[in-house]
């Protein structure tokens, strides 16, 4: 049987398990995976993981606006070379990139994965003309989740024909067995002392992520459990001078920042509670951190964003706050802290729902039906 070829063309990812995934568990009887990776320096881990998978691997060379017709011209001479069947672009530079150089190539199905949301509409709108060129160049468009398809369509009037609504999918088992090993080696690294409760976030200091709401009810909890920590994971951004001056509030010692830790799933074993609260419905494409966090089996404090719309219920699997809340981020997690039968409910129920809409499996599954048609 001829296998159909597939080019994934992506934007400075260096490593990402969502592609080591799609490659493993792919059927390699239907479908011959290839890579043009923009943006990269060479021996990254995705092109060691390629190359040891034997899975064609291209890189293409991209510092700047300045070199995009340069990039799309190395691009469109890969894709006539390997001649795919289909391309599929994911991260926005690779969209304008790859599908111009696709379409260029005579590639007839051109893919694109969108992976925000209204990002552009809030802080750059002179990105909203290069989105609708993408859509205009994509034959078929990965909304990945409900919001991202309402704001296509909705905002951006694409075609609901086009629009094929797919979730992230996970190894959740890679949640799920997490060593004393591993627990220990991160929690030598930033909480040495043995703090207790511990308040994880994990988000870049950027406005719409909505710390600059956590640190003031932290703040409030150290009255009450003064040995508290505040974990900062991923702790750069371009709204890091506003978050600094928050946290110069704090006591010396009461919180740990952390640019990048490579075992995140260790990581959150650290958090008695977890908070993410980015400020409106629609800045959060998705919200990978969502899943991360009930995977591994933290009680966590949420606002209403991206994916958690859909599956996301207050008291069920989580305990849900308004936008833009101090208070009720407080609140929530004394009532966390404080009420074990809750904790385990939330647990319980948060691994449960991730299993039904979130498996590996199911995604493999949506992609092989999108990539058959």
């Amino acid at each position: 049987m001829m296998k159909t070829k597939i080019t994934y063309i992506l934007y400075q990812i260096n490593k990402a398990l969502a592609f080591e995934w799609i490659i493993d568990h792919i059927d390699a009887n239907k479908f011959e995976l290839s890579f043009i990776s923009i943006g990269v320096q060479e021996n990254s881990s995705l092109e060691q993981f390629c190359k040891a998978k034997k899975i064609e691997f291209h890189l293409v060379k991209y510092a700047g606006k300045k070199n995009m017709p340069a990039a799309i011209y190395q691009t469109y001479k890969i894709l006539k070379k390997i001649k795919p069947a289909i391309v599929h672009c994911h991260i926005f530079e690779a969209g304008v990139i790859g599908l111009i150089a696709a379409r260029l190539a005579g590639i007839n199905r051109r893919i694109y994965t969108r992976h925000y949301s209204t990002y552009h509409y809030t802080y750059a709108p002179g990105g909203v003309k290069y989105d609708r060129l993408i859509n205009l160049l994509s034959t078929k468009i990965i909304a990945i989740s409900e919001n991202v398809k309402k704001i296509l369509i909705e905002k951006e009037h694409v075609d609901p024909d086009k629009i094929i609504l797919m979730h992230h999918g996970f190894d959740l088992s890679l949640f799920h067995h997490i060593s004393w090993e591993r627990i220990q080696h991160v929690k030598a690294k930033y909480n040495p002392n043995d703090k207790h409760p511990v308040i994880g976030v994990v988000s870049r200091f950027t406005h719409w992520k909505g710390i600059q709401y956590i640190i003031p009810a932290f703040k409030k909890l150290l009255e009450t459990y003064p040995r508290s920590l505040l974990i900062l994971s991923n702790a750069k951004g371009e709204y890091e001078a506003e978050i600094r001056q928050l946290l110069i509030d704090l006591p010396e010692g009461s919180y740990c920042e952390i640019l990048f830790e490579h075992d995140n799933a260790a990581l959150f074993k650290l958090f008695d509670v977890f908070v993410h609260v980015p400020i409106d419905a629609e800045i959060e494409a998705f919200g990978q951190i969502y899943i991360e966090a009930l995977a591994v089996g933290i009680p966590s404090v949420f606002t209403l964003s991206g994916i958690a719309s859909e599956f996301i219920e207050n008291n069920k699997n989580a305990l849900v706050v308004d936008f833009h809340s101090s208070e009720q981020i407080y609140n929530s997690i004394i009532e966390l802290l404080q009420n074990d039968l809750l904790r385990s409910t939330l647990i319980q129920n948060g691994k449960n729902d991730l299993e039904k809409y979130f498996s590996l499996p199911l995604m493999i599954d949506n992609l092989e039906s999108i990539y058959s048609i």
